[in-house]
């Protein structure tokens, strides 16, 4: 991919039924849509290419068929999101016409088609195996919270960032701003593909952090900065302010 190239890429949003802290996410109603179907309409929003769902569950191809997208049933046994992912893309896009394989996470229905357009942005650059996005943590209590992953980069450009390191706990040290990760990433075809062929790295398993295993075979990350972090839903309650959040944003004046 040139520096000039537009950004074109296959988008796979993975989704599984099988979440230990809110069972059947994929499925859960956001004021009278599926969570699947808002993140779908978000990366249409987007316009960055072909959208596939990868999902382990019938039930979750039905809702994102009726909505008029496209689902890939994967093997419920994959390891992981990325590898649900390349199982999709494989499937979707078997001569690779697409370089770049956007992987946008199935539980973060109000992300804004900037942000996941700016997952994209570091590609334009040859050197960098995957793109991802982080934005600054604004709140004095989430500098400590393990539950929000920091991205530890050196600049290497306006609003973007090498990645050094990720990690739960509060780094780096000093003054200046911390960078909370957001769980979008851009991969070129060949690097998603080396990602899955290895497996679980040293650090990865101690932080329980998948792109460590990146970082450490010597792939490089980039992250562009974005202003606002998008609210993903993990348990009960996220998804109850996810829900005053949109019932908010259709009703300003209520």
């Amino acid at each position: 991919m040139s520096r000039d190239a537009p950004a074109r890429a296959l988008v796979v949003i993975p989704a599984r039924m099988a979440s230990s802290r809110l069972p059947g996410k994929p499925l859960a109603d956001i004021d009278g849509q599926p969570m699947i179907v808002r993140v779908l309409e978000q990366a249409r929003a987007a316009d960055i290419g072909p959208i596939v769902v990868a999902c382990d569950d019938a039930r979750i191809a039905s809702a994102v068929e009726a909505a008029g997208g496209r689902a890939i049933l994967t093997d419920p046994e994959l390891a992981s999101g990325s590898d649900r992912v390349h199982a999709a893309a494989t499937a979707a896009d078997p001569e690779g016409a697409f370089e770049v394989v956007l992987n946008l996470q199935g539980d973060v229905p109000m992300i804004e088609p900037e942000a996941i357009r700016a997952a994209f942005d570091p590609l334009q650059d040859e050197a960098v195996d995957i793109g991802t996005i982080a934005t600054e943590i604004r709140n004095a209590a989430k500098r400590d919270d393990p539950g929000y992953v920091k991205t530890v980069g050196t600049p290497v450009g306006p609003r973007r960032l090498r990645a050094l390191y990720f990690t739960r706990a509060t780094a780096p040290s000093g003054p200046g701003p911390l960078y909370q990760h957001i769980g979008i990433y851009a991969y070129r075809r060949p690097a998603l593909a080396r990602f899955v062929s290895m497996p679980p790295s040293y650090l990865e398993t101690r932080e329980t952090l998948e792109q460590l295993r990146a970082l450490e075979a010597g792939m490089r990350i980039d992250v562009s900065l974005i202003d606002s972090a998008p609210m993903d839903v993990n348990t009960p309650e996220d998804l109850e302010a996810v829900r005053q959040a949109v019932r908010h944003r259709r009703s300003p004046s209520s």
